[in-house]
């Protein structure tokens, strides 16, 4: 499935017309200094970040595969930094540069196994001992489109939960066990599940998992 964990075409089509809606949860953020070095992996066209900045947060990156979106984030919010990725599991700099990291619907995105564990390892790696990792994602649905879906595509992608959008993206939803094996690096701090709107408007259960990278690695 290495071929689809980079869908830069069709992220670059999308970066004009698309609105994303996964929440921020302010809580799980307020322990951290203002000048916090944070990084938005898979940042879009910045909009989590612009409410990172209204709240004062003044140490942002932004890091995004589509040149598009990132053009967006730019026009956005021109004084902020943005980086384009070559990759879906890559970035340009040392270990252990960034306090906190997020990871806002971008899992979904990834469809791979291996592809989303390469990923986590690459973002235990840029963190700081003690640093954490702030996921946003959707779980596997339980209605009887999603079910339906899952299981058509199921055979074509040898992965339950990795399905074909109706324009042309691949998805994947994600389990509770998947994502604790997923996980398995970083030390849980909190799990909340809430309702959020998918890119195309469907109505979907999401998980946002507060992680912190162990100290001493």
């Amino acid at each position: 499935m290495s071929d689809l964990d980079s869908q830069v075409p069709y992220w670059d089509v999308a970066a004009a017309t698309k609105t994303f809606t996964h929440p921020l949860h302010m809580p799980w953020l307020d322990g951290i200094s203002r000048a916090a070095a944070i990084l938005d992996y898979g940042c879009g066209y910045g909009r989590t970040m612009e409410e990172l900045a209204q709240h004062g947060f003044d140490n942002l990156t932004g890091a995004d595969t589509s040149p598009e979106m990132i053009k967006r984030a730019r026009q956005r919010q021109p004084t902020m930094p943005f980086i384009t990725l070559n990759t879906p599991a890559s970035w340009p700099s040392p270990n252990a540069d960034f306090d906190a990291v997020l990871l806002f619907a971008v899992l979904t995105c990834v469809p791979g196994d291996e592809a989303q564990h390469r990923l986590i390892a690459e973002l235990h790696r840029i963190l700081k001992p003690g640093g954490l990792l702030y996921i946003s994602d959707v779980l596997l649905q339980n209605d009887e489109r999603s079910r339906s879906r899952y299981d058509r595509y199921a055979t074509l992608y040898d992965s339950y939960g990795v399905f074909d959008t109706d324009d042309g993206a691949v998805c994947r939803h994600h389990s509770r066990e998947w994502l604790t094996t997923l996980l398995t690096s970083f030390e849980n701090i909190s799990t909340r599940t809430m309702t959020v709107a998918t890119m195309n408007g469907h109505e979907s259960t999401g998980i946002q998992i507060l992680a912190r990278k162990p100290t001493g690695t």
